[in-house]
């Protein structure tokens, strides 16, 4: 009971400490970069971008959820092994803690869930840092655990994710989540993959040609998987075409070296259109790029920014920036 009421106690602290800082939180931060005159059928050069909720420590894995209360969005505060919950109505809400280790000891500043997507089921599907794994979350309550091993050996820190429409499951596996990260002793692969999940649970790796596969995406016709490379010797983003589950020769879409230059940050987090539009998370902001690698617009916090997504209807762009939360409207 006292166990109980002690986790109950931090929980409290958690939101509540949240809660107190969005009282310093800004109400509109940064400004939109106009590139290409298509960018102005997404955003006006003068739409603000809206700041929810502060005081986290680092967020990331935004996920839109549709329900009968107007729908409400999910996101991973990865060092607070903590998922939290926005809606209009009620604001922040702890969902889940812990969120991606569940072990009894010290495991690094990074071990919460980051990635999360639905199923075709509906169903909460996370990247799990500590625990090491890609997990959903059952209708019962408990979660199992999809995959965390690749030939015998246990991933890295499974970071993003996205099905396909045939239930198939892509996701990438850099050492972030890891406590030493790449040099860590845990570690037991001694590359980055990324790898598709059948829907019958076998295991194909994809490509390990990634120094820091991060982001991934799937263009509407899923005939392309997109790729973020965090590696700040060669942060780009990359379009593989997709045949029979496999990947051909990649094409880099766009580098943001020189976007290094100005802000903080590296190609992380992303989600595609419906016309299939990127908006990738990168240096400063969300980078809005045309499946052929035009850079049309920036939507710049100039901050850091992990990533993104829509709401249901296209009509809200959600951002994890930082210890922030934050939305564009759009067209």
């Amino acid at each position: 009971m006292r166990k109980l009421l002690c986790f109950l106690g931090l929980a409290a602290t958690c939101v509540g400490s949240i809660l107190s800082a969005n009282a310093q939180t800004p109400s509109t931060i940064g400004r939109i970069e106009i590139l290409a005159p298509e960018m102005e059928q997404y955003v006006d050069v003068g739409t603000k971008i809206e700041v929810l909720a502060g005081g986290f420590t680092w967020t990331e894995g935004p996920v839109w959820v549709s329900d009968d209360s107007g729908g409400h969005l999910l996101f991973s505060d990865i060092p607070r092994n903590t998922i939290f919950r926005w809606s209009a109505a009620k604001g922040i809400e702890e969902f889940m803690s812990p969120s991606g280790y569940t072990g009894v000891s010290y495991y690094g500043l990074e071990p919460g869930s980051n990635g999360l997507t639905l199923d075709s089921q509906g169903r909460l599907t996370m990247c799990e840092h500590g625990d090491r794994r890609v997990s959903v979350l059952t209708r019962g309550g408990g979660k199992q655990t999809l995959i965390d091993a690749y030939q015998g050996k246990r991933l890295n820190s499974p970071n993003d994710l996205v099905f396909d429409q045939a239930g198939n499951l892509y996701f990438t596996d850099p050492p972030y989540g890891l406590p030493e990260r790449a040099d860590d002793p845990r570690r037991e692969l001694d590359f980055c993959g990324v790898y598709r999940l059948d829907r019958d649970g076998q295991l194909q790796l994809l490509t390990q040609e990634m120094t820091r596969p991060n982001g991934i995406g799937l263009s509407p016709d899923e005939s392309t998987l997109y790729i973020a490379q965090s590696d700040p010797q060669n942060p780009i983003w990359k379009a593989f075409p997709i045949s029979d589950g496999k990947l051909g020769p990649g094409k880099v879409l766009h580098d943001a070296k020189s976007a290094m230059k100005e802000f903080p940050g590296l190609p992380d987090g992303m989600t595609v259109a419906k016309d299939g539009t990127l908006f990738a998370s990168g240096p400063g902001g969300i980078y809005v790029i045309s499946p052929a690698g035009k850079l049309l617009g920036r939507i710049l916090t100039e901050g850091r920014v992990s990533n993104c997504s829509f709401d249901s209807d296209q009509k809200f762009l959600y951002m994890t920036a930082d210890k922030f939360l934050c939305r564009v409207s759009l067209k």
